[in-house]
């Protein structure tokens, strides 16, 4: 979907995901905006043969998310009153919760989930330029004593559903 978006003319992608939080300083229903990310198990959605109309052979990844977009971002948030952390996105592989919740934390990771990771890669491949935020459904596997299901994730989602939207809308404004 990300080729397909960039081949149809996108400029800009705006990833959203719910992730579990690593961080110790994070609780369910915070918003993370994306600064960087680790894959951990992920394929890079670059191996195999390069297509050149869609990048570079080996493409600098060192800004996969847009310091101009992360600062529309910040001044979003405070606009809407919205606390606004900011930390490294890890993505594993799943479809469970977080196995690797410690060994993401020692690389540096603040948030966890099993997306956009790869999307960011292929879209910055494609000269996207990519910003992202994460809704912090719950705390990783193993962070909280409580053991992990959707509902809880669900639920989180649910109730900063509003102030969710509120941000994205004055992020999109922004743009």
């Amino acid at each position: 979907p990300t080729r397909l978006m960039g081949m149809m003319g996108a400029k800009k992608l705006f990833l959203t995901n719910a992730a579990g939080g690593v961080n110790l300083n994070f609780k369910p229903g915070d918003f993370m905006m994306i600064t960087d990310h680790i894959t951990a198990g992920i394929p890079s959605p670059l191996i195999g043969p390069n297509i050149e109309e869609l990048g570079s052979r080996f493409p600098d990844m060192s800004e996969v998310y847009s310091k101009r977009l992360r600062e529309v971002i910040r001044a979003s948030a405070e606009k809407c009153g919205i606390d606004l952390q900011e930390g490294v996105y890890v993505q594993f592989t799943g479809p469970a919760y977080e196995t690797e919740v410690r060994m993401a934390a020692i690389w540096g990771g603040d948030a966890v989930g099993m997306s956009t990771a790869c999307e960011a890669m292929a879209a910055r491949h494609m000269g996207i330029e990519v910003c992202g935020i994460s809704c912090i459904t719950n705390m990783a596997a193993g962070i909280s004593k409580q053991e992990l299901n959707h509902k809880e994730v669900q639920e989180t989602a649910d109730r900063v559903a509003k102030s969710f939207k509120k941000l994205v809308t004055e992020i999109i404004a922004g743009m």
